[in-house]
């Protein structure tokens, strides 16, 4: 994946699932905006995650694979969730997210994810810009 960062684990406490096993964090200016911009979806496979820290909302320009997208309050709770945004668009933006976690596409359908859930986040190498 190529956007640097720490990497950790997305876990959703409520439904006791692994979102993501290999999440990475998108904690600068220049890391959030590019986010998945160009990247395979071999690199975005199954297990993996970006965390974008801050955010409201996200969008999907010069992208290549659909995404599942979870915008988390500052408790890590989930406020808005999106399944299959597909490439080139923008996802809603919500002014109670603290957070958007993205996430391969059909990932949340089977974790059950949904609105009120409590997500772990777990980094095993924050950055300064990032806390977990």
């Amino acid at each position: 994946m190529p956007v640097p960062g720490a990497t950790g684990y997305a876990f959703n406490r409520t439904r006791s699932s692994y979102l993501a096993t290999e999440l990475r964090v998108a904690g600068t200016h220049w890391s959030r905006l590019r986010g998945l911009m160009l990247a395979d979806r071999r690199s975005f496979s199954d297990g993996h995650g970006l965390w974008i820290v801050p955010s409201h909302g996200v969008h999907t320009f010069a992208m290549r694979f659909p995404i599942d997208v979870v915008y988390l309050n500052a408790d890590k709770v989930v406020v808005y969730v999106k399944q299959n945004l597909q490439p080139w668009r923008v996802a809603a933006v919500r002014q109670q997210a603290a957070s958007v976690l993205e996430l391969p596409g059909s990932t949340l359908a089977p974790t059950g994810t949904s609105l009120g859930d409590e997500i772990e986040i777990v980094l095993s190498k924050p950055g300064p810009e990032v806390a977990s």
